[in-house]
């Protein structure tokens, strides 16, 4: 771990100036197991409160731990009244079926290069890139994984670097060459960014100013009509 922060503050300024500011790095791991990949898929596009509440009643119906067999054993109408949607419940099921089926093997995936690991991942339904890279970190802690897509490493670095707009996959590829290898350490700083005190207020501030420049656009838009 100190091998990488110390790596990441020399490489790069604004980095180590994160660093110092969110303070030692606290990355919570999952075991790279069914259940983190499910928990995943659950987790898509909701926010933390309402996904934990859909993952605890699946839980529940599975008898207290989600595992391929348990997700067979439970019927849709059991796995849409936890609370999840047609969509992400056929996704749950094709993860399952890959698992029993051998196609994907957990215990393989370790030893898998990150490349195998996206590919082998991204061939069930409802697993694209993003949840590929977040396994990768979270689960498997591989030190060098750069989610390009992820929003939050997009708009830290949007606020953070001075950029105009939200930085596509080549530029912020190229703003970390200097990262490597420890990308996922400069992912983790980068999400824990977006949480400082002077941060949080800058961007409480645009939204007042965007805010004040509609209500004033309207104004004078009623104006123009009277």
């Amino acid at each position: 771990m100190k091998k990488a922060l110390d790596h990441l503050k020399s490489a790069d300024v604004l980095m180590a100036s994160i660093i110092e500011r969110v303070g030692p790095c606290r990355m919570t791991y999952r075991e790279p197991t069914f259940e983190a990949l499910a928990r995943a898929i659950v987790f898509q596009q909701l926010s933390t409160k309402a996904a934990s509440t859909i993952y605890g009643r699946l839980e529940q119906a599975a008898g207290g731990r989600i595992s391929p067999e348990a997700i067979q054993q439970l019927s849709v109408p059991e796995m849409r009244q936890a609370g999840l949607s047609k969509q992400k419940i056929g996704y749950i099921r094709d993860l399952a079926e890959h698992a029993i089926s051998g196609k994907l093997d957990f215990a393989m995936l370790p030893a898998m290069e990150d490349e195998d690991v996206i590919v082998a991942l991204t061939d069930i339904k409802g697993i694209g890139v993003w949840t590929a890279h977040m396994f990768l970190i979270f689960a498997l802690r591989r030190p060098n994984v750069l989610p390009v897509g992820d929003l939050g490493v997009r708009m830290a670095i949007k606020q953070l670097y001075k950029k105009r707009k939200l930085p596509l996959a080549k530029d912020i590829e190229k703003l970390a060459k200097n990262w490597h290898p420890y990308c996922s350490f400069a992912s983790w700083y980068l999400w824990r960014s977006l949480e400082l005190k002077d941060v949080v207020a800058a961007k409480k501030a645009v939204k007042k100013k965007r805010t004040a420049a509609k209500v004033k656009t309207a104004k004078k838009s009623r104006a123009a009509k009277a």
